[in-house]
């Protein structure tokens, strides 16, 4: 093995077990060794994306491509941060079209289209992902996550039986697959099976309980103050809604309110709603749970903006949705 490959392998080896600073090290020293190899920069980027640096990894990604015009990984690596963080979501459309031109696989066709079907997904593009779906290839396929994505995806345009078949194959597979159980609890959900849903979602809980928490988790006490500054920034119309409510921090919704209808992926619960019955403050108490904010972020950075567009979401729907009538979709609290 050639010094330039030995520095990408341990390269790609820390950024796998979560070592950005050792992978970028690494990275760097292969770049002194070969700066014109594509496979140092898509390493390059992979690690700027790890730390949060979704721009310069885009051009980490675009060198990689201009040094080889067909590099399926770097084409895949790029699409995915075009669809988060940066949100650009034609631009991931067009380079996961690029990538299927050079597909050779139909691991790697898949895993092309799965990247465009959260794009389209995000554009709330229902057809482009049902045509997208038309074009998966039926495997087998060496990477067994396909299933859980695919079920995902069609449960997404409201496929429900289509949704059932793949995430049912996904959990024969691996039982513990917490994603895929939890869309099973969302199935069962939609079918009407409310009992069903309740046990899945309760198993979903137990699992989320034995997963570790993000390597970048705060403490509970540090959680506490970024949700009592997303509270402060708050516009003042919805802010009024709970001021005088008492913030809880836990790491997840106990079993009690799971079994009552809330769902187990919840970002926070408002709890102790005035009625004309109960009068007093609009909120009593608030109910934010760590574990579920925390999975959806790349770092801690991002916490407070996602805490104030939680806050802003939950109680828009509880107190002014509701004021006009609108039902809430049990869907919306994940």
């Amino acid at each position: 093995m050639d010094q330039l490959t030995a520095h990408l392998d341990r390269g790609w080896d820390l950024a796998q077990h979560g070592d950005a600073r050792g992978a970028e090290a690494a990275a760097r020293q292969a770049l002194e060794i070969d700066p014109d190899a594509p496979e140092v920069h898509n390493l390059l980027g992979y690690v700027a994306a790890m730390t949060g640096d979704a721009e310069e990894a885009i051009e980490h990604y675009k060198n990689a491509l201009a040094l080889d015009e067909g590099y399926f990984d770097a084409m895949l690596n790029a699409a995915e941060v075009l669809v988060h963080p940066l949100g650009e979501l034609d631009d991931a459309v067009e380079m996961c079209d690029e990538a299927l031109t050079w597909a050779e696989t139909d691991d790697e066709v898949a895993d092309a289209l799965l990247i465009k079907i959260d794009a389209l997904l995000s554009k709330r593009d229902d057809e482009g992902v049902k045509r997208a779906l038309a074009m998966m290839p039926k495997g087998p396929f060496e990477n067994d996550r396909y299933d859980f994505l695919v079920g995902r995806a069609w449960f997404e345009v409201g496929q429900i039986e289509r949704a059932s078949e793949r995430i049912q194959a996904a959990l024969a597979r691996d039982p513990d697959h917490v994603e895929a159980r939890y869309y099973l609890g969302l199935i069962r959900d939609a079918s009407g099976d409310h009992l069903g849903a309740t046990s899945e979602f309760l198993r979903v809980r137990k699992l989320d309980e034995e997963a570790p928490p993000a390597p970048w988790s705060l403490p509970r006490e540090a959680f506490e103050q970024a949700a009592r500054s997303a509270l402060a920034r708050l516009d003042p119309a919805l802010r009024r809604f709970v001021e005088q409510a008492e913030v809880f921090v836990l790491p997840l919704p106990g079993h009690e309110v799971i079994a009552d209808g809330i769902d187990p992926r919840a970002p926070m619960l408002l709890d102790g709603i005035a009625t004309p019955e109960r009068p007093g403050p609009p909120c009593a108490r608030i109910f934010v749970y760590q574990r579920n904010l925390e999975r959806v972020l790349g770092s801690a950075t991002e916490l407070e903006d996602e805490l104030v567009n939680t806050f802003e979401h939950e109680i828009t729907a509880t107190f002014l949705e509701k004021s006009r009538g609108a039902e809430r979709p049990k869907s919306e609290l994940n």
